[in-house]
């Protein structure tokens, strides 16, 4: 029995992971496989009972859990509040040492007319952005000032060594092609990436590493993003990149992510946001939920065949024109669950499955 810690979390977050675990549900009732779901309170959801945006009790049963499944995160009404819910993701993120994060970039055809790239140049995308996730600028020293602030950008060797290893491993199920992405023309910390990235390299002598500057990579991914197998980077380039790459699909609906540490439990999750304006109109598109699924079932369980089996329902039902409205169509999100859940045999619709 797998147990996954379920943070629903706030905005559409609730409707998307309800969507995800039935469609789960209903694939895990066709071959056996056993999950037992732990919900738990996060982020706004926690701050709106009184508590932290990472109680105590919800943490302990991360650690605890053999995955854990995040809906979304941000509530507005917490904006200026002492706490916010982005402050309990940023907390959890360090309590697991969560450094990697990955973000698969994939344009199905059914979401080729919603890219603003010309379908001649995003046909057939197909890559992986390795970001680290928990040194760099955002974790070094700080000062602000009236008429000056810094932010120094640090990293360790073993902090650049996880990393590059984590998209080598990647890199192997896939094309056997890593892009470490720097700023070595002006960066010391970049120099260091750089020449770490090649000693590394030495370990994965089936995989072909190549560099590039991230302002150069930024272009190319607009230009030429079939180009690309995984991406790795540190982690400013990283969410910039990303945020960059995730416009190629035409939605953020489509897209999930996985962060990992070095042992323990992993996080997946969606890459939007929660999307208030849209909460309980029935109306968010669940697949990008659905994926973080199917990423989990084959990085944490080593579950292929059902990630495959979902996945594969998932995109079948897009390309059948069921879509919601953020694809240009009119599938409300249990029209669009519903579909999925037929494609999969429709033994078990896995309603209320918490």
């Amino acid at each position: 029995m797998k147990k996954i810690v379920v943070l629903a979390g706030d905005g559409i977050g609730p409707e998307i992971m309800d969507s995800a675990l039935r469609v789960l549900n209903a694939a895990a009732g066709t071959d056996g496989a056993a999950f037992s779901f732990d919900p738990q309170p996060f982020g706004g959801a926690a701050l709106a009972i009184g508590d932290t945006p990472l109680p105590a009790k919800t943490l302990q049963a991360c650690q605890e859990a053999d995955a854990i499944l995040l809906g979304a995160i941000g509530d507005p009404r917490w904006e200026k509040a002492a706490y916010t819910p982005e402050q309990g993701l940023l907390a959890l993120r360090k309590a697991l040492g969560l450094y990697a994060n990955i973000r698969p970039i994939k344009v199905v055809d059914a979401v080729l007319h919603l890219s603003p790239i010309k379908e001649s140049i995003v046909k057939g995308t197909d890559f992986v952005i390795v970001r680290e996730l928990t040194s760099g600028i955002y974790f070094g020293e700080k000062a602000e000032e009236e008429d000056i602030a810094y932010d120094i950008n640090r990293y360790a060797r073993v902090e650049i060594e996880r990393i590059i290893r984590q998209a080598f491993t990647i890199a192997q199920s896939r094309q056997k092609k890593v892009l470490s992405v720097d700023k070595a023309n002006v960066l010391a910390t970049s120099r260091l990436w750089r020449r770490i990235a090649e000693e590394v390299a030495k370990e994965f002598p089936d995989c072909q590493l190549t560099h590039q500057y991230v302002d150069s990579a930024a272009m190319k991914i607009m230009q030429q993003p079939t180009a690309f197998d995984v991406i790795v980077t540190e982690n400013l380039f990283g969410d910039i990149l990303s945020d960059e790459a995730s416009v190629l699909p035409g939605s953020l609906g489509v897209l999930p992510s996985a962060s990992h540490g070095v042992t323990g439990v992993s996080l997946y999750e969606p890459i939007h946001g929660s999307a208030p304006d849209i909460a309980g109109k029935n109306i968010a598109n669940p697949v990008s939920m659905i994926l973080s699924v199917v990423m989990m079932l084959r990085e944490s369980f080593q579950m292929e065949a059902l990630a495959a089996t979902i996945e594969t329902a998932c995109f079948a039902t897009m390309n059948a024109g069921i879509l919601t409205q953020d694809l240009g169509g009119d599938a409300t999100t249990d029209r669009f669950t519903a579909a999925v859940i037929a494609r999969l045999g429709g033994k078990q619709d896995g309603k209320n499955a918490i």
